[in-house]
């Protein structure tokens, strides 16, 4: 019987281990020395929630479904049928081409084509390298149609180390600005606001304990690599999800379970946030023929190092 994910792709390098499935593209799995670092489920299993699921056109939602492009109205499946929107994109739940596995890497694509709602087509690529101790995502989206045409990428992983309880990890973001959502209908609404002096003020690093999160932050500050890092931590264990500079938005996500482990951390990259195709924000423009390229990943060390 096939699996809902497809095939199962594993990639090895030293005591590293991930699993890439066919279906989406997504990481069903990423571990150290056999202790995991973001949440599986089972490989007849649908993801839960989301997990590690690759969010492309957009990321996060589209208000009722539509938006409009040079004037004219788009119509989206709706995707989210409780809320009338469509969510996360047109490839989660495609099958993606295999080009090229190795040993420690993978390369897929998906074309992106005659899709209700999308007038340009597009080609969607993605690498994942694999190291000793940790992970490179490589995107790349190229316009194949005449027409210029904004969109956005994100991914939708679910982080842990080990069996720590996700109530007991510390949570450190970068970000000075949070965008309020409707807690109704899950869409940005307002202007954003300064996290100073909020609860969603985490530069300092706080313990997830309560937190209950479904919240967009930007005003992201890079590192002196130019990167933007955030950090999980616990015992002197880091876990360093890192994105590069296109990459202006994280989503973070606790709900209270997920695959029979309890409450659950999402920490999701996105080059723009939720209802983007009509805000416009942040929303990275192609050309016909041009391609664009952004990375993210994952790094794991002791006392907070892990580069490679």
């Amino acid at each position: 019987m096939a699996h809902p994910t497809g095939e199962q792709f594993e990639l090895v390098r030293g005591g590293a281990r991930a699993v890439v499935t066919e279906i989406g593209a997504g990481l069903r799995a990423f571990e150290i020395g056999g202790l995991a670092f973001v949440e599986t489920f089972d490989e007849d299993a649908e993801p839960p929630k989301g997990a590690g699921q690759v969010l492309v056109p957009w990321p996060n939602r589209t208000k009722a479904a539509t938006w409009t492009f040079e004037g004219e109205r788009q119509e989206l499946e709706v995707t989210e049928e409780r809320r009338g929107n469509a969510i996360h994109g047109l490839t989660r739940h495609r099958e993606w081409q295999l080009l090229e596995h190795a040993e420690s890497s993978i390369t897929l694509t998906c074309d992106i084509d005659g899709e209700p709602g999308w007038p340009v087509p597009l080609r969607s690529g993605i690498v994942y390298d694999l190291a000793p101790r940790g992970l490179t995502v490589t995107h790349e989206v190229t316009n194949e149609g005449d027409r210029a045409i904004g969109f956005g990428v994100g991914t939708h992983p679910y982080f842990r180390i080990g069996d720590v309880p996700t109530d007991e990890l510390t949570l450190t973001l970068p970000a000075t600005r949070v965008r309020p959502y409707d807690d109704t209908a899950q869409l940005p609404y307002g202007e954003e606001r300064d996290v100073e002096g909020t609860e969603y003020d985490l530069r300092a690093g706080r313990v997830v304990g309560e937190l209950e999160l479904d919240t967009a932050f930007g005003g992201l500050v890079p590192g002196a690599d130019g990167e933007h890092h955030f950090l999980l931590t616990h015992d002197g264990t880091t876990l360093d999800v890192w994105a590069g500079e296109d990459f202006r938005w994280v989503q973070v996500f606790t709900p209270s379970e997920l695959t029979g482990r309890g409450r659950a951390i999402a920490i999701e990259p996105m080059t723009c946030p939720a209802d983007a195709l009509n805000s416009g924000t942040d929303l990275i423009t192609l050309a016909p023929g041009e391609t664009w390229r952004g990375s993210w990943g994952i790094r794991v060390g002791d006392n907070g190092e892990g580069r490679e």
